[in-house]
């Protein structure tokens, strides 16, 4: 797909510019990709359309950075999803915006409000916690566009498992009322403090997934090991393929 300020990387249309470059002034729906969600894709083609169809996919993690280097040459920089939650609540501060969570328990979603108004006080916030369930009825979906579209904020996020939370903010991005829709996961519980983010020593040393498995081994060993494993060998199936 040919997109502004995008590189071809795994097929896949990656944002190579810093967020300061978002464009302005149009529906954005922005996903990360990384790793283990590349590898997802392979067997689940609806997860990969939802990706493949975002306004602005990010570079959340370091195998996608390499596969840059590797495959196209192309320096780029991982930009995760807490980097799009921070950039973005520093703007609405700014601009006097507002911003709706969409997702995850409402003692996650509790936290998340009180620590946001605290350190946002200008920015308007609400938010609403959908049933625990793999797929949402027609009425919750209803339930769902209904409390989103009343506040009508600047900035949508989106916070479910993957891929489930890409699949639906695609589904729904032109039934809802807001100018950012963003999947961004686990930023919930990292905002909230119910899971605390490898600091930035690792962040900065590319290794930001190495202190999620030694804090979480037994629930991220699959994700970063094994996933790890099969995704350099598409990255050599590519490169040798590119040859």
């Amino acid at each position: 797909m040919n997109k502004i300020n995008h590189i071809n990387v795994l097929e896949y249309p990656v944002f190579s510019k810093s967020l300061s470059e978002l464009p302005k002034n149009k529906k954005l729906l922005i996903n990360t990709i990384n790793q283990y969600s590349y590898c997802i894709t392979k067997r689940d083609s609806s997860f990969k359309e939802s990706l493949l169809q975002s306004d602005i996919l990010l570079p959340d993690g370091i195998g996608i950075v390499t596969a840059a280097k590797f495959i196209n040459k192309q320096k780029i920089s991982k930009i995760a999803g807490a980097d799009l939650h921070n950039f973005l609540l520093k703007k609405l501060e700014k601009e006097k915006g507002s911003c709706f969570y969409m997702g995850s328990s409402q003692a996650t979603l509790t936290k998340i409000k009180e620590r946001l108004n605290k350190e946002y006080p200008s920015i308007k916030v609400d938010t609403y916690s959908p049933p625990f369930k793999p797929q949402f009825t027609k009425e919750d979906n209803t339930a769902i566009l209904n409390a989103v579209n009343s506040f009508a904020p600047n900035v949508l996020f989106v916070g479910m498992t993957a891929p489930k939370q890409e699949k639906w903010a695609y589904k729904f991005k032109e039934a809802l009322n807001t100018q950012y829709i963003c999947s961004i996961g686990a930023v919930f519980d990292f905002y909230s403090g119910t899971t605390t983010r490898p600091s930035k020593f690792w962040q900065n040393l590319g290794l930001e997934w190495l202190g999620r498995l030694l804090k979480e081994p037994k629930r991220m060993w699959k994700r970063y090991i094994y996933y790890g494993f099969i995704f350099a060998g598409h990255l050599l199936k590519h490169k040798f393929k590119k040859k």
